[in-house]
């Protein structure tokens, strides 16, 4: 069984930085890969950031140049580090990682960009 633990949301005004954490019980080497998804009232989840196992990356539209995914194996976490924050990035994030066909998620954790 595969767990992933977010941590790292919260209240942040406009223009305002967070740095989110994904800790797996396994070694992330496991994966495929992983990434962040996140999910606003009414709107489907939808894909922020990927890192693959080789290290590959690749980010929503919304996000480039802002976000930036990255990892420490040791630690087995992932991150997502989110800078030039905007309300419409407001939503929960989830972590999620690709184990073949099977995808793990974590609970989620609340970002809220707001003055």
């Amino acid at each position: 069984q595969v767990q992933l633990v977010e941590s790292g949301g919260g209240l942040v005004q406009p223009g305002g930085s967070l740095r989110l954490s994904c800790a797996a019980s396994r070694s992330i080497f496991s994966f495929n890969a992983m990434g962040w998804y996140r999910q606003a009232p009414g709107n489907q989840r939808e894909l922020v950031a990927r890192i693959t196992r080789a290290g590959n990356t690749n980010y929503a539209d919304s996000v480039k140049g802002r976000f930036t995914i990255s990892r420490d194996n040791a630690k087995n976490t992932v991150y997502l580090q989110m800078n030039s924050l905007k309300p419409e990035d407001t939503a929960v994030y989830y972590c999620n990682a690709e184990l073949g066909p099977v995808n793990y998620w974590g609970q989620g954790t609340q970002v809220t960009v707001s003055s």
